[in-house]
């Protein structure tokens, strides 16, 4: 499968290796292109703008800021149609207050929601952004693997979704459509919360589990 990863952080490069590592052509980009010169080296995932990448996946993870990724979605509608746009994001909106993530959606709106209107054609699925980048290619934990909530109102682009989680070691939960997507993305939050409120991640992460 041909997949482009928009986004030159963390996760993008973590999702960019873990599915080069299942055998897929992976792609990653960056608002110019050349931002990941030395990641493009170590691993030999080509790098280029987002518009190109974009153009040439089948699908597509976003993995950018939340506060940047409506506007570049839009930007982007026309080479997204068609397409399963997996999106990592979540609209956080500043530092921790009392150990919560602010969120710049109002309550029960989404960032899924707001993405998938900035691009009509594109099949907006929640996808990994209830988990750290550390823990989500092939997560090696008691109990075995880890559940990953997902959303969305396309059921192809859904299910190849999931296969993708599968591959990288995951169960799958599909939450239903993209309107509960606040639902989704409040995994995020409450998931942080542990780990800013009492240091114990390990804890958080324990509520993925099956």
């Amino acid at each position: 499968m041909k997949i482009g990863v928009l986004g030159s952080g963390m996760v993008g490069q973590t999702l960019a290796k873990g599915l080069q590592g299942l055998g897929h052509e992976v792609r990653i980009a960056s608002r110019e292109g050349t931002k990941l010169a030395a990641f493009s080296e170590q691993t030999g995932i080509r790098e280029g703008r987002f518009g190109d990448v974009a153009a040439f996946a089948e699908v597509v993870v976003l993995a950018v800021k939340g506060d940047v990724a409506e506007a570049l979605v839009k930007e982007l509608a026309p080479a997204l149609a068609g397409k399963a746009l997996l999106d990592t994001c979540n609209p956080i909106s500043g530092a921790p207050e009392g150990g919560m993530l602010p969120y710049f959606t109002a309550a029960n709106e989404s960032l899924i929601e707001r993405l998938q209107k900035a691009a009509p054609d594109a099949k907006v699925v929640k996808w990994f952004n209830s988990v750290g980048a550390g823990l989500m290619v092939k997560p090696n934990v008691q109990g075995g693997p880890p559940s990953m909530f997902i959303c969305g109102d396309d059921a192809a682009a859904k299910a190849t979704a999931a296969a993708l989680a599968k591959e990288l070691g995951w169960n799958v939960e599909d939450a239903g459509p993209a309107r509960l997507g606040h639902a989704v993305e409040a995994l995020c939050q409450l998931w942080c919360a542990y780990g800013f409120l009492r240091n114990d991640w390990a804890h958080a992460f324990a509520m993925l589990r099956p």
